[in-house]
C-alpha cells in the first residue's frame, strides 16, 4: 500500500516558477513508477511527466518539455516536479501518481493518487 501527499501548489505570475513535492508512505513506493497528472476545470485528467524508480527515466508531456523537470530522492520518498516559466494554461489541480507498470503514461495504469495541489497562474 502506498500513500501520496502533494504540497507545494500555489499561485503564482506567468513567467514564474514552483516546485511540487509528493511525499509517500509505504516501504515499496520506490519500486513504482510514479507520474504526475493535472486537471483543469471542464478537461480530462492528463499526463505531465513520469520517472522511472530509479530516475534514470522520465517521460514528459509535449505542453510541458524544456520547462518542467520532474525527479525522485528514494531515500526521501519523495518525488518533485519542477514548474519553471510558467503559462496560464498550466492552471489545474496537479496530482501525484503511482504505478507499477514501468514508465507508464496512462492515468488507466497508477494505481495509487495523491489528493492533488492547486496551481494557479495568473496572466
Amino acid at each position: 500500500q502506498v500513500q501520496l501527499v502533494e504540497s507545494g501548489g500555489g499561485l503564482v505570475q506567468a513567467g514564474g516558477s514552483l516546485r511540487l513535492s509528493c511525499a509517500a508512505s509505504g516501504r515499496t513506493f520506490r519500486s513504482y513508477t510514479t507520474g504526475w497528472f493535472r486537471q483543469a476545470p471542464g478537461k480530462e485528467r492528463e499526463f505531465v511527466a513520469a520517472i522511472r524508480w530509479s530516475g534514470r527515466s522520465t517521460n514528459y508531456a509535449d505542453p510541458v518539455k524544456g520547462r518542467f523537470t520532474i525527479s525522485r530522492d528514494n531515500a526521501k520518498n519523495t518525488v518533485y516536479l519542477q514548474m519553471n516559466s510558467l503559462k496560464p494554461e498550466d492552471t489545474a489541480v496537479y496530482y501525484c501518481a503511482a504505478s507499477v507498470v514501468v514508465g507508464t503514461t496512462s492515468h488507466f495504469e497508477y494505481d495509487y493518487w495523491g489528493q492533488g495541489t492547486q496551481v494557479t497562474v495568473s496572466s
